[in-house]
């Protein structure tokens, strides 16, 4: 069995709740899960925020979105 690390993680009091009231199981796996999560994190797999925006622009301007169209949608939020 691996070794393991103690890390401390705020939160906000209603997941914390949810957390402490989850019987051992449950624990067990929303751990692993959050595990995993941060290993995707911190191994450089999850694209940058760059990233995302210019995806995301190029997805919006395949989809017809201008930037007059983008202009008026921002004035008017």
């Amino acid at each position: 069995m691996p070794s393991r690390s103690t890390i401390t993680i705020h939160l906000d009091p209603q997941t914390a709740r949810a957390y402490n009231a989850a019987r051992a199981e449950e624990k067990r796996k929303m751990q692993a899960l959050l595990s995993l999560w941060l290993q995707e994190l911190t191994s450089g797999e999850i694209p940058s925020l760059q990233q995302v925006l210019d995806e995301t622009g190029r997805k919006a301007q395949e989809r017809g979105l201008t930037p007059e169209i983008l202009e008026a949608l921002l004035k008017g939020a």
